[in-house]
């Protein structure tokens, strides 16, 4: 346990009488809020209380393992003495069950000096980090439901599941508008392609979040949505002039601002018509995050955007390779960033960006103004009173049967049936069938298509099924056909998505093959829990529908659409050439 000096717990005190109504060793009320910020004398004299080094630690905010640990499990010790001998601001926990995160982030709060900044990355709700955490549609889904308060929802659950566990940020809502089909890595991780509706959507979804005690980011700025490179690996370019960035890119940054998020990340991507500079390694072209034409220029001096400023990750081999560790993290603070996000040794961006403290390369009042943000936000979110969570209240407030039934709604309003050609759906709706279902799974996905089989047969459907896997080789496929051969009309699961470090967004080629040969001989329903993009790889495909994410509770959601249980009422937010316009999807209602 680490003693606070006090001084330090007299600046606490201060702090907390300016900034929270709640008064210390008291529980936080069900629906945190975000404080006002009445302080400035408080949190200079806090600010004048730290050293050089101690400041630049407080910008430093490494990745840990959700997963449940002992307190003297390796990994933990390693997090431990990042807080207590590093003193690092704050931590990005990944995956694992809600009282097993929220445990090791009281043992973390309880070591550090000052209190513990906690990001995650809540994409889509809690889910994708949080075991039993609500699961929503995907960004894109919920732009297929048209309605602006299915974000301000899925925000406010996030918010509260969050703030439940201990965690303060989250990484989240994509403000990318995807406008390029080939685009690895944001896909339906994007609420569409065009730019007003997806500001709208985006505003609604940091209002959520706001409204509810947890702080939004919107990323990825200028905008990752036109890109055909995985940051994850290399350096994207987007090659567009200032007049197109500004009508498509900039619109939902713009809309983030107006709506008082508290946080904007940057972009591992060049953008040569924002940043004319050529001072990359090579003379290549930089990443946003390093180039203060686009961070400070773009959107602090002309979009004016006054909160947080954090890097996307590090480690990412956009940036590592090209400028290495240390100095990509002093290069992202001289461009304008404030938080630095997973660098791969948090120790080795402290000692870089002291060194440019001491050499003068880093003004100490530069220094201070990134330190001033991150602890006025500190101070906003009650941290300066309780930094602690209650860990006999998570099961009250995470995956609740009343949020699980939001998410119900919202996955059903999601689905989209793109296309009908010649009505099989429509059949299929008006009473039980007999079906063959293949599922195209993977290590992600090694349970898809098993729940929505289960709800068919349940509706009455006859469902033979069989599953094929990236090694399924030809013996395989061939007990596929022979269990599509058992069904007058056949169907098809896969899972394709947005992975980082993949590189890739398509179906596998001999699947495409298999569902092109089997709909030249009978009726062919394409289900996508993924990537709507897919379509273009079978184009002799008659019915198309879309599910976005392969969850059980989508899968439930996608059997009773396609059994007529619940009406099909979404609409493609994007366009996929030549196949689908915006706008495509067939309406039913209940049978």
């Amino acid at each position: 346990m680490t003693v606070i000096h006090p001084r330090l717990t007299l600046l606490f005190v201060m702090c907390s009488a300016a900034c929270s109504s709640t008064a210390s060793g008291q529980p936080p009320p069900p629906s945190p809020r975000l404080h006002p910020p009445h302080h400035h004398l408080a949190l200079d004299s806090l600010l004048g209380s730290l050293s050089p080094r101690e400041k630049i630690a407080q910008l430093v905010m490494p990745w840990i393992a959700g997963s449940y640990a002992a307190f003297d499990d390796a990994a933990l010790s390693q997090a431990g003495a990042w807080v207590d001998s590093l003193r690092i601001g704050g931590i990005i926990i990944s995956v694992g069950s809600p009282l097993d995160i929220a445990a090791k982030l009281n043992h973390l709060q309880r070591r550090s000096r000052l209190p513990l900044l906690v990001a995650a990355d809540f994409e889509s709700g809690t889910a994708i980090r949080l075991e039993g955490g609500t699961p929503f549609p995907p960004n894109m889904g919920v732009a297929a439901t048209g309605r602006e308060s299915d974000a301000y929802d899925i925000g406010r659950i996030t918010a509260l599941e969050g703030r439940a566990v201990g965690v303060h940020l989250s990484l989240a809502p994509v403000a990318d508008v995807n406008n390029n089909p080939a685009n690895p890595i944001i896909n339906v991780r994007s609420f569409g392609e065009e730019p007003q509706r997806v500001a709208r959507l985006v505003a609604a979804g940091i209002k959520g979040i706001q409204d509810h005690g947890m702080l939004a980011t919107a990323k990825h700025f200028p905008g990752h949505g036109d890109t055909g490179t995985d940051s994850h690996l290399a350096l994207p370019v987007l090659a567009a002039p200032w007049s197109r960035l500004d009508s498509i890119e900039l619109p939902p940054f713009r809309a983030a601002i107006a709506s008082r998020v508290s946080a904007i990340m940057s972009a591992h991507i060049a953008v040569p018509g924002l940043d004319r500079a050529d001072l990359g390694p090579g003379r290549r072209p930089r990443p946003a995050t390093l180039a203060a034409e686009v961070l400070d220029g773009v959107l602090r001096d002309s979009l004016g955007f006054e909160g947080l400023v954090v890097t996307d990750a590090l480690n990412m081999g956009g940036i590592v390779r090209a400028f290495g560790e240390g100095e990509a993290a002093v290069l992202a603070f001289l461009a304008g960033a404030d938080l630095l996000l997973q660098p791969a040794d948090p120790r080795v961006a402290i000692e870089a960006l002291e060194r440019a403290v001491q050499t003068g390369r880093v003004s100490q009042a530069r220094l201070d103004q990134s330190v001033r943000r991150l602890l006025n936000l500190k101070a906003r979110l009650g941290l300066l009173a309780r930094r602690d969570v209650p860990l006999e209240r998570i099961p009250s407030i995470v995956g609740t049967a009343e949020s699980q039934a939001v998410a119900r709604s919202i996955a059903a309003r999601s689905i989209v049936l793109a296309r009908d050609t010649n009505g099989t759906v429509a059949r299929l709706r008006r009473g039980p069938a007999t079906v063959s279902l293949i599922s195209v799974a993977d290590q992600r996905h090694p349970t898809l298509g098993s729940t929505l089989a289960r709800e068919l047969r349940s509706a009455g459907f006859a469902v033979s099924g069989f599953t094929l896997w990236p090694q399924s080789g030809p013996a395989s496929y061939d007990s596929a056909r022979a269990v599509i051969a058992q069904a007058p009309v056949a169907m098809f699961v896969s899972a394709v998505r947005p992975t980082a470090g993949s590189g890739v967004i398509d179906l596998p080629d001999a699947v495409a093959r298999l569902i092109e040969q089997t709909a030249a001989r009978q009726p062919v329903v394409s289900i996508s829990l993924g990537s709507p993009y897919i379509i273009n790889q079978t184009p002799s495909v008659g019915s198309y529908l879309l599910g976005w994410v392969a969850t059980p509770m989508m899968e439930a959601a996608v059997a009773h659409a396609l059994g007529g249980a619940a009406p099909i009422t979404g609409t493609l937010p994007i366009g996929v050439p030549p196949a689908l316009s915006r706008g495509a999807g067939a309406r039913h209602e209940f049978r």
